[in-house]
């Protein structure tokens, strides 16, 4: 049938389209056009076909996936409560207008809402201009918070690469007038602890200020009003060479070949304290103002990562820019570095897992009065750290446990409902984490190989025996040892064998 013929020829559009990386909006468009054309096709037996996925740049997570995420979360977590933060949470959507003019060039990438009710509405980009917003609106001048939620970005999504359009950030920042660098050195340290506490491999967190940047490129002649722009062309050095950032400046940017090449003498520098105290000397940074306050700033920071002791992992990048405009001195982001696994082939690579740096003044955006609250956080990247972790685990064939069950209960023989409903009551009531098998009778067997496949650890067996010498029969799954225990120790004797797992 033409109507059909005319179906296939849209869906290979649309599937082209998607081998391109079109944009999404032309992509949406010939979608829609195909459901349409679909739609009108008719129905089969009264049932409207469609195709059962999740959307662009989304994904589902099963138990063994969120088995890892928790894993994740719960180290982040812990990190962010040792160094004393409290959490709050704001809501997923804010007013259009919160988030416009906070992101340079990619504001293009903020999802915008249908009007609600009179409001002009767009989801949230980041956790970071939504505590803004919420320090200002509550006239706080003082708060050190966590926060981990979803944010929403209209991006072109890399999924195996842990790049998504709804996913969660894990955010850490610390509000206040304080001494400087401090705040900013225990962010650093911050980064350290959770990345070598998740052992993903080697890694380096690369800092700069954009304080450096701007009197950088104010020595090498770039116009004030490009320097946001020039900028934005800096921040892609991490991914593409030196090169092509150069014929962007000079041949779309409109920067003359002259600045883009002194540009090109600094932002291809990378050390430590050494690099800092020769850049201090430099004729032409040296007699500016922001790069002298922001070498001199970078300074102070090695001196009290130096006594963190994690100087081994942080390089002093120039080359380090960060596009979002809000960012006002330090700036920092975690690699990791290419690495060989034993498991995987190819070594898996993901580019920037944590990022952050210190906006002084985006609350005063917010004030009515202008009022600033100085800044400075970090973002830890969850995705791309699951992506790394999943992929490995996956390659290992190492087997996850979904569940947190303490013990199974199970009975020897048949006609033991009762007794397994009383016994797994009373487990309950006591804190203790238990299952048991939803059938009258089950064998016994079927019950022990339940606890294999899930990996429970012990098995509480009720049996007629059993409950004459009034004890429960505790079996070891490891090692298939069995000790009867007095039915009144047996929470405790559960608690004593499950902390030692």
């Amino acid at each position: 049938m033409a109507e059909e013929a005319a179906v296939r020829a849209q869906a290979d559009t649309v599937r082209r389209l998607k081998q391109d990386n079109a944009d999404p909006d032309e992509i949406a468009k010939e979608v829609a056009k195909l459901l349409e054309m679909k739609a009108q096709l008719g129905e089969d037996e009264g049932k409207h076909k469609f195709v059962l996925k999740t959307p662009k740049g989304t994904r589902d997570y099963g138990p063994k996936q969120m088995a890892i995420r928790e894993r994740v979360f719960n180290a982040i977590i812990s990190c962010f409560k040792r160094h004393g933060a409290e959490v709050i949470d704001t809501p997923v959507f804010e007013l259009k207008e919160t988030l416009t003019g906070k992101y340079g060039e990619d504001s293009k990438l903020i999802y915008d809402l249908k009007d609600q009710g009179g409001e002009l509405l767009s989801l949230r980009y980041d956790l970071t201009v939504p505590f803004a917003r919420y320090l200002a609106m509550n006239k706080i001048t003082n708060i050190k918070r966590y926060h981990i939620a979803k944010v929403y970005r209209r991006d072109n999504p890399a999924m195996t690469r842990g790049r998504y359009r709804e996913f969660y950030q894990c955010d850490f920042d610390i509000a206040g007038q304080f001494d400087p660098m401090i705040p900013d050195a225990e962010c650093l340290k911050i980064v350290h602890e959770i990345l070598s506490d998740l052992q993903l491999g080697d890694f380096v967190i690369k800092v700069n200020d954009r304080r450096i940047l701007d009197g950088m490129f104010a020595v090498c002649g770039v116009p004030d009003s490009k320097f946001r722009t020039i900028c934005s062309s800096v921040d892609k050095l991490d991914k593409v060479p030196w090169e092509e950032v150069r014929s962007e400046m000079v041949g779309e940017k409109g920067l003359s070949p002259e600045a883009a090449d002194r540009i090109g003498e600094y932002v291809q520098l990378h050390g430590g304290l050494d690099l800092i105290e020769r850049l201090l000397q430099d004729p032409k940074l040296s007699q500016n103002k922001l790069a002298k306050e922001g070498l001199g700033d970078m300074k102070l920071l090695f001196e009290y990562l130096t006594l963190f002791g994690i100087t081994e992992k942080i390089s002093f990048d120039l080359s380090l820019a960060r596009g979002l405009d809000y960012y006002t001195g330090v700036i920092f982001e975690a690699v990791l570095l290419h690495q060989e696994n034993e498991h995987v082939e190819e070594s898996v690579s993901v580019g920037s897992v944590a990022g952050g740096g210190r906006y002084d003044g985006l609350v005063g955006m917010f004030d009515p009065k202008g009022r600033k609250v100085p800044c400075v956080g970090v973002s830890i990247g969850i995705e791309r750290i699951f992506s790394i972790l999943e992929q490995r685990l996956e390659a290992s064939e190492e087997k996850i446990r979904t569940t947190e069950t303490q013990v199974l209960v199970a009975s020897a023989q048949k006609k033991l409902l009762e007794e397994r409903l009383k016994l797994i009551s009373e487990l309950w009531n006591a804190g203790i984490k238990a299952e048991m098998l939803y059938k009258k009778n089950p064998k016994l067997l079927n019950q022990l190989q339940y606890c294999e496949d899930t990996g429970i650890p012990l098995v509480a067996i009720v049996g007629e025996q059993e409950l004459k010498d009034g004890v429960i029969r505790l079996r070891i799954v490891a090692t298939r040892e069995e000790v009867n225990v007095p039915r009144e120790s047996l929470v405790e004797e559960i608690r004593i064998r499950t902390s030692q797992c």
